[in-house]
């Protein structure tokens, strides 16, 4: 049963309390952020600050640390500091190709690792990337690959399709997770949850979050409606019925159900089991 991850919410390494905040929020993971979030003056007591934080109960929560590109004079020190702590995974910025994910796995040889997708060379390199034995997931960077592209925000996000695109087709070929960009305006609702929406139709797992605010139309978008719950258990009770009388086929609701609906279903089901052990 694979761990979901809906919704991923960035939290400032630097903010003793937002990360005391979140061990209480309904994430199902946190990237407890080295990087962006993080002034150049604050790197190292947001390193013993985040040291301090996963020391403690997160829960069921993923917990993820993003730390500096290995380009910047924080990124050794911030890899070293992570083989210490407590964290699920170690994601790594700005990956251009394999040999970023190869520097930092030299140094957390048995951290599982992740990775930002935001740079052209990225969405180019997505398959190689995507095949590192030591990948476990991708986090798209939409912002900063705008800022790469040159390209206009757009509701409908059209210049950021390839690169979307390049990347699901490389962490579905290779079985990654991979999670969707932030949405920058957090006050939008009903623009959260249409991309969210959006981001769910492509084939994204989930979504990273900037606020807590955002939390609750991720989990919902991301999450199987008791709709398509009981569709999938009618789905696979209808096949197997089928092929007790030797039918490779069933119908339900007047639609076709074979052998890769039924897969689908099962899946759909998995997913809801996974969520409800999450949040119990």
């Amino acid at each position: 049963m694979a761990r979901p991850y809906r919704s991923v919410l960035y939290i400032p390494a630097a903010n003793v309390r937002a990360m005391e905040k979140a061990r209480d929020l309904p994430a199902d993971a946190i990237i407890f952020d080295l990087e962006d979030a993080v002034a150049p003056d604050a790197k190292a007591h947001a390193r013993q600050s985040l040291a301090g934080a996963l020391a403690q109960d997160y829960g069921a929560r993923a917990r993820i640390v993003r730390i500096n590109a290995f380009a910047t004079e924080w990124g050794r020190d911030d890899a070293k500091a992570c083989a210490g702590l407590a964290a699920d995974a170690v994601l790594v910025p700005k990956v251009d190709g394999p040999q970023d994910l190869d520097r930092v796995a030299e140094i957390l040889p048995d951290t599982p690792l992740w990775a930002m997708m935001e740079t052209p060379l990225g969405m180019l390199n997505a398959a190689a990337i995507a095949a590192h034995p030591r990948l476990r997931g991708m986090v798209m960077g939409t912002n900063d690959l705008a800022k790469e592209l040159g390209s206009r925000t757009r509701s409908d996000r059209l210049p950021m399709m390839a690169g979307l695109g390049l990347c699901i087709l490389a962490a579905r070929a290779h079985r990654r997770v991979i999670v969707d960009g932030v949405f920058n305006a957090f006050r939008d609702e009903d623009g959260l949850r249409a991309e969210c929406e959006q981001g769910r139709d492509m084939g994204f797992d989930g979504k990273t979050l900037i606020h807590p605010a955002q939390l609750e139309a991720a989990n919902a978008v991301f999450a199987p409606t008791d709709a398509e719950v009981d569709l999938a258990r009618r789905q696979l009770d209808a096949f197997d019925r089928a092929k007790a009388e030797g039918r490779g086929v069933a119908v339900v609701d007047g639609r076709i159900v074979e052998n890769l609906h039924a897969a689908t279903a099962r899946l759909t089901l998995d997913r809801a089991q996974a969520i409800a052990a999450l949040t119990q």
